[in-house]
């Protein structure tokens, strides 16, 4: 069988750059994902949310191919991902997939700007030159323009975590995958790790994030996800799930979630409920 995925979008619809269908993933006898289906259209930006323990960063995994469910169908736009084998097929995905892990993974031998040079030469093909050229504008587009020459472990977190973003835009991809990227951090780095996002979101690009940052959820997500149990308890788009959410277990969790803090209606009243459209071709800078 074919590693695409053939059905074609109803006339007058957008095909979901996304698409996961009943889901299930299991480590051993542990139920990991239960039936999990939800698509992300072309510049959307999908926040989920939910306890630890929920089934949220494997999720992510299952889209990159680093996870394999046991059952389900997998789509990033026509390539279906669960039924890829081979290594080759693989790496032709994640050139066009980001993933932002929260411990940043950033190469500590190798320079900043060598960190975000090394895939698009060796993977994509480009010129160090080119790459070169494309790795300083990112890296002035994420705050570090000056960074270039220092080695991962001379930066702190935020830093090191925003080169991670810079890396993961150098291969131009279509998706963006963040892993609970500001859970490393103090709370003086969480600021300027959202602000690089939240730029991202703005422009177009599409997003999925797993996040404990309930406020910057609201702000930046079309849409909500709230898991729990490997399993998709509420979704809908941030005004409805923070304002007036529909399930008990999705009330309470905000409640510990936003503490003291509850959202006020303005914010509540400003997140998005529409998709952005996409022009990936932005970030090849």
């Amino acid at each position: 069988m074919p590693a695409t995925d053939p059905r074609s979008p109803t006339p007058g619809a957008t095909r979901p750059l996304v698409s996961l269908q009943d889901i299930h993933l299991s480590f051993g006898t542990t139920e990991v994902l239960h039936g999990i289906s939800l698509d992300v259209q072309p510049g959307q930006v999908l926040s989920i949310i939910g306890p630890s323990g929920s089934g949220k960063s494997s999720l992510l995994r299952c889209i990159t191919g680093l996870l394999r469910p046991q059952q389900g169908r997998i789509s990033v736009g026509a390539t279906r991902v669960d039924l890829l084998r081979h290594e080759a097929e693989f790496i032709a995905l994640r050139r066009r997939v980001g993933f932002v892990f929260q411990q940043f993974n950033l190469f500590p031998h190798l320079s900043v700007l060598d960190n975000l040079v090394l895939a698009p030469v060796r993977v994509n093909g480009r010129t160090r030159a080119e790459a070169q050229d494309q790795a300083h504008a990112l890296l002035q587009r994420v705050g570090l323009g000056h960074k270039a020459r220092a080695y991962p472990g001379e930066l702190s977190g935020g830093q090191q975590q925003r080169v991670a973003i810079a890396r993961a835009l150098a291969m131009q991809p279509e998706l963006i995958l963040f892993d609970e990227v500001t859970s490393a951090l103090d709370p003086e780095t969480v600021g300027e790790v959202l602000n690089v996002i939240r730029e991202l979101a703005d422009d177009g690009m599409t997003c999925v994030l797993v996040t404990h940052e309930m406020r910057f959820a609201a702000e930046v997500s079309h849409e909500l996800v709230f898991t729990e149990a490997g399993r998709i308890v509420e979704q809908g788009p941030p005004a409805r799930l923070f304002g007036n959410p529909t399930q008990e277990r999705t009330r309470r969790f905000l409640r510990r979630a936003l503490g003291s803090h509850p959202l006020s209606q303005a914010e509540i009243s400003e997140s998005k409920l529409v998709a952005l459209p996409i022009d990936r071709f932005r970030f090849a800078i």
